[in-house]
């Protein structure tokens, strides 16, 4: 059996309901693409079933099973959603600030030995320009935040060697768990001031997970193959190989390359959406990275069997036209194939019947949490 969990991320379809109590009403990010978009078309992913899914008038008769997916879990954020994706409802969120406590900077500093200069919540462009020339002349490492749980530091390459800045943020990710803060961010730039540039070094830390259908699927002898920041995301548990991308394009090329012989779960995130465009509000490379996404993906499918299970979803939104930088709380789309016949699955109730489904189709009894979409 072979199965590929592959999300979108941030590629949020709107219509949450609680939407609200994130500031989020309204934020629809792919109905806002559309309409921002002239022409815009996804022709491939809406014959699957997105133009269904986005309730268009000339919707085409789906290919796959199509629906949406609620977030049960409190949060919006990536871990948040991929840890519920893989069976785990969080019920308390994880701990956002504004300012990281003293205490907690000071007793990474210690043990790091460095001193930070930062502590508040920036984007990731928009930090280096303010505070990049001080850490030339300091060597200080930059530590800032967002609307998410994070905690990131970022160094320049040649004053802080990725290697050094891996070891300091490990040293984080210890003293972050006791706060509840979701990921400490790796996030190493070269250039000069003025034309400072992340590179491809980034690399995340999150909390261990309890246990998630992952788990499960490595126990029961299965391979689970991360390609992207799935891995990351995860803390490496559940994961029995890795396989850390770039952007986009290297990551499809990825799930191409090892899907011939896969035997279990290939689990893929292709980023650039949320990382590059979702919290850049930058609509049009938004489009043009779906655009690239759609024209792939039949290639793909054409090596896809009968018996083969693809799931393609998202773990949140980010509207590029919404206010300020963040992820927005949305529902996500879910096309589910070949599966059976193509069949609507209506409004999931949580994130979580994907995993549902996953241990339904590698025989692993039922999941705690969640419904399997397809029944066996």
């Amino acid at each position: 059996m072979r199965a590929l969990l592959l999300i979108l991320d941030s590629v949020g379809c709107g219509g949450a309901p609680d939407a609200d109590a994130y500031g989020d009403e309204g934020a629809d990010t792919l109905g806002h693409i559309y309409a921002a978009t002239p022409g815009f078309t996804l022709p491939n992913l809406e014959r699957l079933g997105l133009a269904a899914i986005l309730r268009h008038a000339s919707a085409p008769t789906p290919q796959a099973s199509w629906g949406r997916m609620r977030e049960r879990s409190a949060g919006k954020d990536t871990t948040t959603g991929h840890w519920e994706i893989a069976g785990v409802v969080l019920e308390k969120p994880f701990t956002v600030f504004e300012r990281f406590p003293d205490e907690l900077v000071g007793a990474i500093e210690r043990e790091a030995g460095v001193q930070f200069i930062g502590n508040f919540p920036r984007s990731g462009t928009a930090v280096l320009d303010e505070l990049g020339p001080e850490h030339l002349r300091t060597g200080k490492p930059i530590l800032y935040t967002s609307a998410d749980s994070v905690f990131q530091i970022a160094a320049h390459e040649s004053i802080v060697p990725p290697k050094r800045l891996y070891e300091i943020c490990g040293i984080a990710r210890r003293h972050c768990d006791a706060a509840r803060i979701g990921r400490v961010i790796a996030r190493p730039f070269t250039g000069e001031p003025g034309n400072f540039k992340r590179t491809s070094g980034r690399h995340d830390y999150a909390m261990l997970p309890p246990r998630t259908v992952l788990n499960a699927l490595t126990e029961a002898g299965h391979t689970v193959h991360g390609v992207g920041k799935i891995s990351d995301i995860f803390a490496g548990s559940g994961i029995t190989a890795s396989t850390p991308t770039t952007n986009n394009t290297e990551g499809m090329a990825t799930i191409a390359r090892l899907w011939p012989a896969l035997d279990g779960l290939l689990f893929a995130n292709l980023v650039d959406f949320d990382m590059h465009f979702g919290h850049r509000r930058n609509v049009a490379g938004y489009a043009d990275a779906l655009r690239d996404f759609d024209r792939w993906l039949p290639t793909f499918l054409s090596v896809v069997k009968a018996e083969d299970l693809v799931i393609i979803t998202a773990d949140h939104g980010n509207d590029p036209t919404w206010r300020g930088t963040d992820h927005t709380r949305e529902e996500v789309p879910l096309l589910v194939l070949p599966g059976g016949a193509a069949t609507p699955l209506g409004t999931r109730k949580t994130f979580a019947d994907v995993a549902a489904t996953l241990a339904a189709i590698f025989e692993l009894g039922a999941w705690p949490i969640g419904d399997s979409v397809i029944s066996n």
